[in-house]
């Protein structure tokens, strides 16, 4: 067929194009003769064309089946837009009403369609498999084929009955086509299809134009100060920022509207109506930015979106390389940034609980990947394409943030050798975890009940620096000494180099991997920070002094310390960018501010201090509803263990947020329970010692008070002190 029929003449008919993109041309051929096809292109390749063309050439109708409904109207509006006559492109899926549905169908039957669009709700439904049985079928194009992987970011189910669907059809040449996926995921599609016999194209998922860099997430003030910073920096300029939740996203949106950038919010919980005129305005350039869940982007054929920001670590690498595909698809620079904490993971992983056993494993082995991806300093270039089965040559792409800062390397040969040697003795069986349990010589009772700790090379490693372990095994599978099973996903099995290795070790360097605090660590992220203006920082510490000795409290009561830190780095000067401040909160800046920002301001006048761009930040006013509902229920004098079993808190959680509302200012009254659970002469004690006392440190406290009162005792008072001296 590929014979009589010019395929550039027909490329240049229908779509316009003089050129065909990459292995378009293949695809199409292969497919025209009849064969199974399977197309890996990365985001913006042009894999739509790969079955659009071929449909519009053959015989008959193609079936395409693909996951949204969104996007099949998209690309139904687009090929009937190339055509003469409407009815060459339809789509069949539950937006349709039944006179709808029949006209489609009768367009089918008299030849007119030649592009099917279904959702695989819709193609496993008896009667469209009946309905299907009568119409000629030039063939069946599975898009968003990654679905069928359990192995894949976005697996659905229905996607695995697809086959099944097919052959009581009728038999056509089969194309599935994906952005995204790895080793595992390709072999899961291609059985999965029963296609084992089919052409694979596969192209580069290399993406030079793009910049890729990850940022320690340490607060939620602190991320939306960098991300607005970002965007006033790169000014009218096309991006999308992803977030987990519908919540972030809607909060996001509103404090990005409140400092004068054109944000929309995008999730699954919008009506249709008010999603269609977000995508519509952002296409439309009324809108500079969309936050949204990962429910934005598929179809989305925007080439100028010049970065992409995860304000969440993706629960794949997967997924994040199909979302930061989205930025630079007209060859132009696009950044991928993406905040990531420790804490963030450990949600994931939460979310995963109520899933089975299987789910769970591989939930936290997709987890695990994109965790080696946020915190190895290797380059992020060659751990993405590593990932994806493709070796990137370069040391350095210059492109992502370990290229341009690089790490100093440090030998590790002596390590490689004990992993190597480990997991040989392990017949190439285990998995990472194991490996490193291991060489550490930790006696595990998974180790325990295989007898490994008998081996001789048990503990091999246990006097080595146990940080080492992790970067020498993901440098190890990156220089190719050590590969994944692609089966058993996971398990380390040894290359040929591996062992080549063993006999005649070689130098081996690597670079350590980046360490990330926790990010709720406020107190201690601030007290570590540099204080840009130690002069301020001085005089502030003597204005509070000042005060504290005139209404006869300790300075503490007034602010503490990082406080001070942070108002001798962002120089607030009113009561509104007061309030930014970690520790403020709307009482204490009304209640102290007025000297403190007078000071500051005049303090900048006389330097004159050009005050950083971050602090001129507006922050949308927004109680969390369970400190909502913390200080309703204290107000209602409510038990606090019955407050803290309602919002799912244990006692010592529920403290940390009462501390966190009375810290920013917000009078509580929590006699009623003091008096109720506690002695008044204790309660006399501690609260007396903390009149006196120059710090608020329970620890100190606890040493000062020895061993007579609890700390959850001393924690209790020192919120009544507090929210009676300090607000």
């Amino acid at each position: 067929m590929t014979e009589t029929v010019n395929l550039t003449d027909k490329l240049k008919h229908y779509f316009g194009f003089d050129k065909f993109k990459g292995e378009q041309e293949a695809i199409i051929k292969n497919l025209l003769n009849g064969n199974d096809t399977f197309v890996l292109m990365p985001t913006g390749g042009g894999k739509s064309l790969c079955y659009q063309l071929p449909s519009l050439i053959m015989e008959g109708t193609a079936i395409v089946i693909s996951p949204l409904i969104a996007l099949m109207k998209n690309q139904v509006d687009v090929i009937n837009g190339l055509s003469e006559e409407d009815g060459v492109a339809h789509y069949l899926n539950s937006s349709l009403k039944k006179t709808e549905i029949d006209h489609v169908k009768k367009d089918i039957q008299c030849g007119k369609t030649k592009l099917l669009y279904v959702a695989p709700e819709s193609l496993n439904k008896e009667e469209s498999i009946e309905f299907f049985k009568s119409a000629n079928v030039s063939f069946y194009a599975i898009d968003e084929a990654h679905c069928i992987s359990e192995w894949g970011h976005d697996f659905r189910p229905e996607y695995r009955k697809i086959r099944q669907a097919i052959e009581q059809i009728g038999k056509a040449p089969i194309i599935a086509l994906t952005a995204t996926a790895t080793d595992k995921v390709r072999t899961d599609i291609i059985k999965s299809l029963g296609i084992e016999a089919c052409k694979e194209f596969k192209s580069s998922f290399n993406r030079p134009n793009l910049y890729y860099e990850v940022r320690p997430k340490k607060n939620e003030d602190d991320t939306n100060k960098q991300i607005i910073k970002f965007i006033k920096h790169h000014q009218g300029k096309s991006g999308i920022i992803y977030c987990l939740s519908r919540k972030k996203v809607e909060e996001l949106a509103a404090v990005l509207r409140a400092n004068e950038i054109k944000a929309a919010a995008y999730h699954a919980g919008l009506d249709s109506e008010t999603r269609s005129k977000t995508q519509d305005d952002f296409l439309m350039e009324e809108i500079d930015v969309i936050v949204a869940t990962i429910a934005f982007g598929m179809g989305i054929d925007k080439p100028d979106v010049r970065f992409v920001i995860h304000y969440d670590i993706p629960k794949s690498l997967e997924g994040y390389y199909q979302e930061t595909g989205r930025a630079g698809r007209d060859g132009e620079e696009g950044i991928c940034l993406v905040f990531y904490s420790k804490k963030d993971l450990q949600k994931l992983e939460k979310f995963m609980e109520g899933k089975s056993v299987a789910e769970q494993d591989i939930g936290r082995q997709l987890l695990q990947e994109t965790e080696v991806y946020a915190e190895s300093s290797v380059c992020r270039r060659k751990l993405l394409l590593h990932y994806f089965g493709e070796e990137y040559p370069k040391e350095n792409c210059e492109m992502c943030d370990n290229c341009r800062h690089p790490k100093t390397k440090v030998e590790a040969t002596n390590q490689l050798l004990i992993v190597l040697q480990a997991v040989k003795a392990l017949n190439e069986k285990f998995k990472q975890e194991y490996v490193i349990d291991f060489v550490k010589g930790r006696g595990t009772d998974d180790i325990k009940d295989h007898k490994h700790d008998e081996l001789e090379e048990f503990g091999a490693g246990e006097d080595e620096n146990p940080k080492l372990w992790n970067p020498t095994i993901r440098q190890a599978l990156l220089d190719g000494y050590l590969k994944k099973d692609v089966e058993n996903y996971g398990l380390l099995k040894l290359t040929a180099a591996g062992k080549k290795f063993i006999k005649n070790p070689s130098t081996f360097m690597i670079v350590m991997d980046t360490e990330f605090k926790a990010e709720d660590d406020d107190e201690e992220m601030l007290s570590t920070s540099s204080v840009l203006d130690p002069e301020l920082f001085s005089m502030l510490k003597d204005l509070r002094k000042k005060i504290a000795h005139k209404q006869n409290i300790a300075a503490w009561v007034i602010f503490q310390d990082p406080s001070l830190e942070q108002m001798a780095t962002m120089y607030p000067i009113n009561e509104q960018e007061l309030q930014n401040i970690q520790g403020v909160g709307a009482g204490k800046a009304k209640r102290y501010g007025e000297e403190f920002c007078k000071l500051i301001k005049r303090y900048c006048e006389d330097k004159d201090i050009e005050r950083p761009e971050e602090l001129r930040v507006r922050t949308v006013a927004k109680k969390s509803m369970q400190k909502v509902k913390i200080i309703q229920g204290i107000d209602r004098q409510l038990p606090l263990d019955d407050i803290a079993a309602a919002e799912g808190l244990d006692f010592g959680d529920l403290l940390s947020k009462i501390e966190e509302i009375v810290y920013s200012g917000t009078k509580l009254n929590i006699d009623y329970f003091l008096e109720d659970v506690y002695d008044d002469d204790k309660i006399d004690d501690i609260y007396d010692y903390f009149m006196n006392s120059e710090t608020d440190s329970i620890d100190a406290a606890l040493d000062e008070l020895e061993d007579e009162y609890t700390e959850e005792e001393i924690r209790l008072v020192r919120i009544k002190f507090v929210s009676e001296m300090a607000n």
